[in-house]
């Protein structure tokens, strides 16, 4: 049995979450959780949940203005784009991707449920950009053993952990051999 295979039996899909190997070499995906929002045959995409970027979302788009949560790095492709995830049953055009967690969803809405305090950090998170993978690439990806796919995801896990703990906590929720690889260092040398 090779220690370092992760493959779990839990597949990819809409509502799962991808958890970056390690040691994955990928600067983009180093230590990362992507809650993924689509998986089918033609290929996936999400968002990347625990690299926030070093601005603030009022700092980023003038008409959130009053938002002043830390505005995500989402993934490599189209960091031009805003995106956001949220909790709220109210926005139209949303899209449920797992049991009480929404993406997208009308721009009106949402800054007005900002501006008037209905929506808060606590309740969406914004991001700059997007994780995406071709037909193939990530079915690839994870016989690399560059992913493990968990079903962790729920409101409380989404917005309750801070990001700098999602990627730890969710190896623990996983169990067994997968909770010892929370504790690896970022560095094999530095043990």
């Amino acid at each position: 049995m090779d220690f370092f295979k992760f493959r779990t039996r839990v597949k990819p899909a809409k509502g799962r979450l991808l958890i970056s190997e390690p040691f994955l070499p990928d600067p983009n995906f180093e230590r990362t959780i992507v809650l993924l929002c689509e998986h089918n045959q033609d290929g996936s995409f999400g968002f990347v949940l625990n690299k926030p970027a070093d601005s603030k979302v009022s700092e980023v788009m003038d008409e959130l203005g009053s938002f002043e949560e830390p505005i995500l790095i989402g993934g490599p492709v189209q960091q031009d784009t805003l995106h956001y995830v949220h909790q709220s049953t109210d926005i139209e055009d949303a899209v449920e991707v797992a049991p009480g967690i929404y993406w997208g969803g009308r721009f009106d809405q949402i800054r007005l449920m900002v501006e008037t305090h209905q929506l808060t950090g606590a309740d969406i998170k914004f991001f700059l950009g997007y994780s995406g993978w071709e037909k193939g690439q990530l079915d690839e990806e994870l016989k690399a053993d560059s992913w493990m796919v968990t079903d962790v995801a729920s409101v409380d896990f989404l917005f309750d952990t801070p990001a700098h703990l999602l990627w730890t906590k969710s190896l623990k929720a996983m169990g067994g051999r997968f909770s010892m690889y929370s504790n690896y260092p970022t560095d094999p040398r530095f043990n």
